[in-house]
């Protein structure tokens, strides 16, 4: 399973919505201010 991390690189580490997680890239938000990118669930 792979998941999407989005970080947004206009907040600071610790705020609410720094990191984000998706299920899937569809729900994974677009936004200029950040970077999104796969990540494989470790089981």
């Amino acid at each position: 399973m792979t998941v999407v991390v989005y970080v947004n690189t206009s907040k600071r580490v610790g705020d609410a919505d720094h990191l984000k997680v998706f299920a899937n890239a569809d729900a994974a938000e677009n936004d200029p201010e950040g970077v999104a990118f796969g990540y494989d669930v470790l089981e």
